[in-house]
């Protein structure tokens, strides 16, 4: 664009009758806004607040395209296309940094928004935290799907659960999603595979092969299995637990898995949690030389009487067998473990008919309150 453009070029850039000429007019000019002087750029923006009411689509479609990186244009012309037809917005509304946050989370809420615009808005690079659970709030699972999957989201373990709540069950898009996502809280796994756990458990108990009992048990031993498997370090650990205790999921079956499977650091962790002390006193507990001080730690912490053999067993396991990080460690613990819980019960006079642990589990919970208990 020269200096000399006078009002006289641009109405007739403006009044052409050709769609095409002026598509072209358009991003011709758009193209070369930031790269004007300031007397330009005033002039072409005027030339923008005409096209963008042009009554051809292509024209505001030419403009969009050229203006959806420029973070020179004017806020008033982008949010004028933003609230154009899909063709003409959706490059503005996934590109444009003139539209500032509460532009964004207006648009999400206004009453032209579409799958489509909800879709672009929730692809920008960044979208901030109160984007997402605008976002989140639509009910839109497919633009859900698409913002869970983009690592510039910014999503907090809130507005994570919430997604997992809403979403996961049913739309296998957003579950898929949630489970791609790089760094997900521990927290949020352990709700993600509750969630997909209790949805598969209502339809397998739709199954006239299978009683809802079984498709239950079924259920838990897979996620038990599962949620034992996510937790990296002493800090997930510790947010796992207290997660699984304050929903009520800190269950005696969880507990037993873990120290069956030589998890210990889960194991004192949880009982610390279930006695209401800390995990060194827990510890001190545990392993007293004596017996007495995790026979009173297990009595506080007031988990099933029949268990008690079993998790003693277990700690005895423990002191003689380290996991040693070698092939299968995990493997040969569990099967030494599994051999003296099945020494202990035999002494007790309680047979089991399968050393499977799955299976021992689901036996010892039927034990009768008297067997296990305490000297």
């Amino acid at each position: 664009m020269e200096e000399t453009l006078k009002e006289d070029d641009v109405k007739r850039l403006l009044t052409s009758p050709d769609a095409e000429t002026r598509a072209e007019i358009a991003g011709k000019i758009a193209a070369q806004h930031p790269g004007l002087t300031e007397t330009q750029r005033k002039m072409a923006e005027d030339i923008f607040r005409i096209m963008v009411k042009d009554a051809e689509v292509r024209v505001r479609e030419a403009l969009s395209q050229q203006l959806k990186s420029n973070s020179m244009v004017p806020n008033d012309i982008a949010l004028t296309l933003a609230h154009d037809v899909d063709t003409v917005a959706l490059p503005i509304l996934q590109f444009s940094e003139v539209l500032s946050e509460s532009d964004l989370i207006e648009l999400v809420k206004s009453q032209d928004s579409d799958p489509g615009k909800r879709n672009a808005l929730a692809q920008r690079s960044h979208v901030s935290a109160s984007l997402a659970d605008a976002l989140v709030e639509t009910g839109d699972g497919k633009a859900v799907a698409t913002l869970v999957a983009n690592k510039g989201a910014d999503l907090t373990d809130t507005t994570l659960a919430n997604v997992v709540e809403r979403y996961s069950a049913t739309n296998n898009e957003v579950g898929a999603a949630l489970a791609d996502r790089p760094g997900l809280p521990v927290t949020i796994v352990e709700r993600l595979l509750n969630r997909v756990s209790e949805s598969l458990r209502a339809q397998l108990a739709k199954r006239p092969d299978l009683s809802p009992e079984m498709a239950t048990s079924l259920l838990i031993q897979a996620r038990e299995q599962a949620v034992l498997g996510i937790s990296n370090s002493e800090s997930d650990v510790s947010k796992l637990v207290t997660h699984l205790h304050k929903n009520k999921r800190l269950t005696a079956s969880i507990i037993l898995r873990a120290v069956c499977m030589g998890d210990m650091r889960f194991f004192e962790t949880a009982m610390a949690t279930l006695a209401g002390i800390t995990v060194p006193n827990a510890q001190a507990l545990i392993y007293d030389e004596g017996k007495k001080g995790f026979e009173a730690l297990y009595k506080k912490s007031a988990l099933p009487t029949p268990l008690y053999r079993a998790m003693r067993a277990a700690i005895d396991v423990s002191a003689d067998m380290k996991l040693d990080g070698e092939a299968n460690d995990r493997e040969r613990f569990s099967r030494k473990m599994i051999e003296r819980i099945l020494t202990q019960y035999g002494e007790a006079g309680i047979e089991f008919e399968n050393d499977d642990l799955d299976y021992l589990l689901v036996k010892m919970s039927q034990l009768p309150a008297t067997v296990g208990e305490p000297a």
